[in-house]
């Protein structure tokens, strides 16, 4: 998943994390192919929650930063 770290976007990770659950509940697939599928199932699944966590974090300092320009009584 060397791709992940700036290149995929947060929308087609989570297509591609969706596609793994579904090939994983296959029960033809193989343990051999179930646990490749797992790995990468695992590096897309913190690659979109920390995309999450930061996507999170942003939202909330723009929450922080409008609430201070709205209302100045609130930093006293």
């Amino acid at each position: 998943m060397e791709r992940m770290s700036n290149e995929l976007p947060f929308e087609e990770a989570l297509a591609k994390l969706e596609e793994i659950v579904q090939k994983m509940e296959d029960p033809s697939v193989s343990l051999e192919e179930s646990m490749k599928l797992y790995k990468e199932g695992l590096e897309l699944s913190t690659y979109c929650t920390k995309t999450l966590d930061k996507a999170t974090l942003a939202i909330e300092q723009i929450h922080q930063k409008a609430q201070g320009m709205t209302d100045p009584s609130e930093s006293a």
